[in-house]
Order: C-alpha cells, then sequence, then structure tokens
C-alpha cells in the first residue's frame, strides 16, 4: 500500500540516521533511533532533542484578537483570578483547550501573546485547518486574521537538564536572551520582517523563537525556525550537546515522558466527552470557590450541567507490564471504565509504594529503577488517590493505583539560572 503519510522537512535526515519510522498525526515520524528507554532516560540525564514540526500553528491577529480567543479557548486570558494568575502579556504562553458547544475538546494548545493584539496558537498535528475554521466560524463581525501556518513552520525542541548549557553555545546573545525567562515564557520571531526577530537569534544569524515550554515534563526549550533554517538549526544543536551526552528522541520517548508527567494526548485522554473532572483542571477558568466560570466561552454551559459526569485519573502500576488498548477499568469485581492511555515511564520506581525518579536524591539505595506502567483511565465514579484499580485487555489484569502526580522531582519549573 502507497505511504501517503506527510513528512517534516527533517525527514530525509532521520532516515538516513536510522530512524525507525511510523505515522502520526498524518506524519511519517521517528518512533526511536538507538531505543526509546536510552532518549527516555537521556531526558532526564543529558538533553534530548525531538522534531516537532509535525505540529500546527495558527495566527490569531487584528483589533479584537483578545475577544474571540476569550470565547473560543477555554483558560481566562485576563488571569482576573487566584494571585498565581496573570493576565496574558507580550512575551507570555498559557495552556488550555477549544471546546465544541457540547463542553467536548476538539484540540488542546499553547497561545502565545507575540505583541498587543497579535497572538500564536500551537495546536496538534493536523488541527491547524480545523482550528483556523473553529475560528473563522466563531469571529461574527470581529476584525480579526487568522492565519494558518501549517507546513510553513520548522520546530524542534531540546528537553532535559543539559538544555540551557547547550542553547547559550548556539545563541548569539545568550545573556540577554535568558535574562528575565520563567518558564512558560518566551523571546524572539522565526520571521526576519518582524523586529521581534532581532531579539534572539543563533550564531549563524538565524532568527528563533525560543520558548520555555515542552511536552516532557522536564527542563527545555522549544524553538520555531522558518521552514528553510530547520535542518541547519536541528544539526547545530545536536553538534553541540552530542560530546555532552545529547541525543535525537522520537515519540516513543515523547509518550512516555509525557505520560510520566500527567500530561495529556489530545485525541486519546481528552477528546468527544465533557472536558471537566479531570487532571488539568488549570486549563479551566475556575471562580476562587470552584463553582463556576470567570467568563463565557464555547462549552461553557455543557460543562456546567454536565449529567452522569465521568472521571479522568492518572495511575501507575508496580512495574514495567502494561495492558493493550483497547481495555477495561474494573474496581470491586465492576467494570467502570476505559484506558486511556497505557505506557510506560522508564525512569520510576517503586519502594514501599512510594514512587521515585532516578532524579530524586533522597531515593533508597536499595531500589533498582526499571520503570513503572503509567497513564490516564476514564470512569464513571469517583475515585481517590491510594485507590487500587485493576486494567483488564484480552491478554491479561493487572493492578494499578490511582495517583495524583506519576514521576517526581520533574524540572521543568525550575529557574533557568539554576540550569546553567
Amino acid at each position: 500500500m502507497e505511504n501517503t503519510s506527510k513528512k517534516t522537512l527533517l525527514h530525509g535526515w532521520h532516515v538516513s540516521h536510522g530512524a525507525n519510522m511510523a505515522d502520526f498525526g498524518g506524519y511519517e515520524m521517528p518512533l526511536w533511533y538507538s531505543t526509546a528507554r536510552k532518549e527516555h532516560l537521556s531526558v532526564l540525564t543529558s538533553a534530548g532533542i525531538f522534531d516537532t514540526s509535525h505540529m500546527a500553528s495558527v495566527l490569531i491577529s487584528g483589533p479584537d484578537a483578545f475577544d474571540l480567543l476569550q470565547l473560543c479557548f477555554t483558560n481566562d486570558l485576563s488571569g482576573c483570578i487566584g494571585k498565581s494568575r496573570k493576565a496574558l502579556f507580550p512575551g507570555r504562553c498559557v495552556y488550555g483547550a477549544y471546546l465544541n458547544e457540547k463542553g467536548e475538546v476538539i484540540d488542546d494548545t499553547v497561545i502565545y501573546m507575540l505583541e498587543e493584539n497579535s497572538y500564536m496558537a500551537v495546536v496538534n498535528a493536523g488541527m491547524g485547518g480545523a482550528i483556523a475554521e473553529h475560528f473563522a466560524a466563531n469571529k461574527g463581525d470581529k476584525d480579526v486574521q487568522i492565519t494558518d501556518l501549517t507546513d510553513n513552520l520548522g520546530k524542534m525542541d531540546i528537553q532535559g537538564p543539559l538544555a540551557a548549557k547547550v542553547m547559550k553555545k548556539v545563541l548569539a546573545d545568550p545573556d540577554n536572551v535568558f535574562d528575565k525567562m520563567p518558564y512558560f515564557s518566551f523571546k524572539g520571531y522565526f520571521d526576519n520582517a518582524s523586529p521581534l526577530a532581532d531579539t534572539v537569534r543563533l550564531t549563524n544569524g538565524t532568527p528563533i523563537m525560543l520558548s520555555r515550554t515542552g511536552y516532557t515534563g522536564e527542563f527545555g526549550f522549544e524553538i520555531f525556525v522558518a521552514p528553510e533554517d530547520l535542518v541547519k538549526t536541528w544539526e547545530m544543536v545536536l553538534a553541540t550537546g552530542e560530546a555532552s551526552g545529547v541525543v535525537t528522541c522520537g515519540l516513543a520517548a515523547r509518550d512516555h515522558l509525557r505520560a510520566g508527567s500527567v500530561l495529556p494526548l489530545s485525541h486519546q485522554d481528552i477528546g468527544p466527552w465533557p472536558f471537566i473532572n479531570t487532571p488539568w483542571p488549570f486549563a479551566l477558568p475556575y471562580t476562587e470557590d470552584g463553582s463556576g466560570f470567570t467568563k463565557a466561552f464555547i462549552g461553557r454551559d455543557a460543562l456546567l450541567n454536565v449529567k452522569n459526569p465521568e472521571y479522568t485519573y492518572a495511575f501507575a502500576g508496580n512495574d514495567l507490564r502494561k495492558v493493550s488498548l483497547p481495555a477495561a477499568v474494573v474496581s470491586d469485581g465492576e467494570e467502570i471504565g476505559t484506558v486511556l492511555t497505557c505506557t510506560t515511564d522508564m525512569a520510576i520506581g517503586r519502594h514501599e509504594g512510594r514512587i521515585y525518579s532516578i532524579s530524586s536524591s533522597e531515593k533508597p539505595k536499595a531500589l533498582k529503577i526499571k520503570g513503572l506502567s503509567c497513564g490516564f483511565v476514564k470512569v464513571n465514579k469517583q475515585l481517590a488517590p491510594g485507590d487500587v484499580i485493576e486494567l483488564k485487555d484480552s491478554r491479561r489484569k493487572l493492578k494499578v493505583r490511582i495517583e495524583n502526580d506519576i514521576r517526581p522531582n520533574r524540572t521543568a519549573r525550575k529557574p533557568l539560572k539554576d540550569m546553567l
């Protein structure tokens, strides 16, 4: 059968360097290069780079861009609640989702505020057109320009404790770039025509947008570049970090890392069911008392009036064993739901019921960390951390525990100065 998958600009590089390729989101992407385990552990011990240019981006600009985003996006961009919530401003970004009128997830997203009245929404592979259409269908008479950048933007990530040290060597002015750059902030731009491009350049003059975000739970950056600059940027970052143990990583390691970090995979862990009672309440604009929402948005009324609610929980097993999808969730002999994700975080282990990471300074000396299965379940009854449930596929039954969190001692939020 003919392969109809699309290819990123790094496809030829991946193939020539022995990557095991597979379809993901309509793109032929690397699953792994050497082993997923080695790549996974490298992100916790040194750093890994990922081709993420299959992701899509949409520009939203114009006098009414903020109003359109407030309507379509779940989070409150005015930051009107909570001591830790601040209004979005240029150089900052925020996570949330787009819902339909039923409160179901169309896709999740990170929204970047570039300048006043100018935003960029990063969405999942193959979703650029759908989200651009969603904006267009709801703009009414708002003065907004919507531009789908699908396949017109290069993107790669570097994730891991050495990410800042590597980037310091390839940035033209690292001290200024790294000054006041907290988690979920960004600097620069990928288009030479923008004055923002002069704020972050590589030593070879390439303009980039550098973002303190990622999908691994570990310290790192996402790098946005013009399409023609992606391959040379990838090779430059890899060559700079290779001697320190930086490796190329595929989607398998990325999936393991994100699950251990309690991060959802869109269209699998969140999808065509109400986006409520999840491990990700920070994506919704709850009031201080949690009884309602601070703004109107598409899907709001549906979420406030859910009948027969379901609940999504994170879980972790007791060893490497996992189940294959589809799989059921059983509690006290009763089938109560389905498994959404079941994968393995290679960097964690249990001792006397507690989960430790290879990065945990207090881990017991006797603990040999081999990895634990982990993921998400969707069930029709409320559960609590510590509850034991059973996952059941066609081959096995597996007991796991509901967890508030999975991989401890993650580094994503660490101050940048501590990583240099």
